[in-house]
């Protein structure tokens, strides 16, 4: 059975992603780039007023290898 997301505003996001490693390396427009060196990989995470939607958040998190768990854990 999944768990539910937790909603989370894109600055707690960004706030995870670092704890994990990641670095903010540039910003274009209301995107933070977010990248990761050991993974080779880069998040654009879109930073606006609101939460964040689930689909949305569900990318992000796939893309930077973080499980719901550790999401809730982190937060």
């Amino acid at each position: 059975m999944s768990q539910q997301l937790p909603r989370i505003k894109p600055k707690d996001l960004i706030r995870v992603l670092e704890k994990k490693g990641w670095q903010l390396d540039r910003v274009r427009g209301s995107h933070r780039i977010m990248v990761n060196s050991e993974l080779r990989k880069v998040v654009p995470v879109p930073v606006h007023n609101r939460e964040l939607k689930t689909g949305t958040l569900l990318g992000l998190l796939r893309s930077a290898g973080i499980s719901r768990e550790e999401l809730r854990e982190l937060l």
